[in-house]
């Protein structure tokens, strides 16, 4: 998958966040001619990062630095501690969450990369105090071949008393 057009710019280190779901940029795809990205995700407690999802373009593993990471995945739930693993291979529908009281910390590195650019990309339409831009976020999702499924987390978030990505 490549994404030339409009990408937004960022650079390493840089902070975006948005809803519950905090994202640094660690390594950029184009300075490894694309095979993978590297980000640091935060969640906040007791939230939900992601709506229920797929990826068509690649593969996600998420490596806990603090907390618990909570995910779901073909209906089977995992939890990561600090120094775990999870592996999110795409065409698998999932989500993650932090069941917990505490934020949560991981690694996230993506394969092949430009996905990161994502998260740039939807930051505008989830501005916090603001409603969300459903439409722009379909169309984002869309243009990075992402599958959502708005309402296969609506089990999880009841479940474990999470905030709502609303």
């Amino acid at each position: 998958m490549e994404i030339t057009d409009t990408r937004p710019d960022i650079q390493v280190n840089q902070k975006i966040f948005f809803r519950a779901l905090g994202t640094t940029y660690k390594v950029l795809s184009n300075s490894v001619n694309g095979s993978a990205a590297i980000v640091e995700h935060t969640v906040e407690p007791k939230s939900i990062g992601a709506p229920m999802h797929k990826h068509t373009h690649e593969d996600e593993i998420s490596y806990v630095l603090e907390g618990e990471l909570s995910v779901i995945q073909g209906g089977n739930v995992q939890i990561a501690r600090p120094g775990e693993y999870i592996v999110k291979p795409r065409g698998i529908f999932h989500t993650f969450w932090n069941a917990g009281n505490e934020r949560i910390r991981f690694i996230e590195v993506i394969s092949p990369g430009n996905f990161e650019y994502y998260f740039a990309e939807l930051a505008p339409f989830l501005e916090s105090g603001k409603p969300a831009q459903m439409d722009k976020v379909r169309e984002t999702g869309a243009k990075y071949g992402l599958i959502v499924d708005p309402t296969g987390a609506e089990e999880i978030i009841k479940k474990y008393g999470l905030s709502s990505l609303r």
